[in-house]
């Protein structure tokens, strides 16, 4: 799909290998420049419905109206689809404990706001060259920050699926924000942890280097995490930005 300023995006959602439902969700906005991904948490089908209700609140929020996107607008937005999760757990005993991570682009020509609640993740591919853009909000995640642990050490920790930051589970939610000035070529990556945990960075980064079809580079993939094991639900969203103005 594409936008009228010519962003290209494609994604891709599987429920992996071992998981009976898909717990992730995303959203592409090619028109408004919202591209959003979610990943659900919480018993009697919560996640699933978090993951959701999350990504539509803050499409709702983002693609209706005028108002020119800003980095306080998708801030607003994520607070009201924290709001709107967390009332309605209250309302629903069922549903309580439910959550989800986000993390979401909203962008309008080159520039552009990265935002990430948990742990999935946006990456940029430009010039070859794979950087990770958001800072996972996880115990392991914190732990290799303080020096306790090393990054191999936190891939096989038994708490690397602790999150510390979820949209949904308390009466208000901090997300991280920051800016992003986009050059002609870049190529963005949000996905959740179903997709990171099972591939490596350098096999990311030369999947992406290697695709030239974004469809086809999400299926390559979702192909990947599977292949190595597929334990948890997988989502990856691609955003291209046209090589040139």
């Amino acid at each position: 799909m594409q936008s009228e300023q010519m962003i290209e995006a494609a994604a891709l959602s599987d429920r992996g290998c071992v998981r009976s439902i898909n717990e992730d969700f995303y959203e592409c906005c090619c028109e408004r420049g919202l591209f959003v991904v979610c990943d659900g948490m919480g018993g009697a089908a919560g996640g699933e419905i978090a993951s959701r209700r999350a990504a539509e609140a803050v499409r709702e929020r983002l693609c209706n109206g005028d108002a020119a996107p800003s980095a306080r607008r998708l801030e607003a937005a994520i607070c009201a689809a924290n709001r709107a999760l967390y009332e309605m757990a209250e309302r629903e005993p069922a549903l309580h404990g439910m959550g989800t991570t986000l993390v979401a682009l909203l962008t309008t020509g080159r520039k552009a706001w990265i935002a990430n609640v948990g742990d999935s993740r946006c990456y940029l591919l430009r010039g070859g060259c794979l950087t990770l853009l958001t800072k996972d909000h996880s115990l392991v995640a914190e732990q290799v920050r303080l020096g306790q642990l090393t990054a191999q050490e936190a891939n096989g920790s038994p708490l690397r699926n602790v999150i510390t930051r979820a949209v949904g589970i308390d009466r208000t939610v901090a997300s991280e924000i920051s800016p992003f000035e986009a050059e002609p070529g870049d190529l963005l990556m949000l996905c959740t942890d179903g997709l990171t945990r099972e591939v490596p960075d350098d096999t990311l980064a030369q999947l992406l280097r290697n695709g030239d079809d974004l469809e086809h580079t999400c299926e390559t993939l979702i192909m990947a995490a599977k292949a190595a094991g597929g334990h948890d639900n997988i989502t990856c969203l691609l955003v291209r930005y046209p090589a040139q103005d």
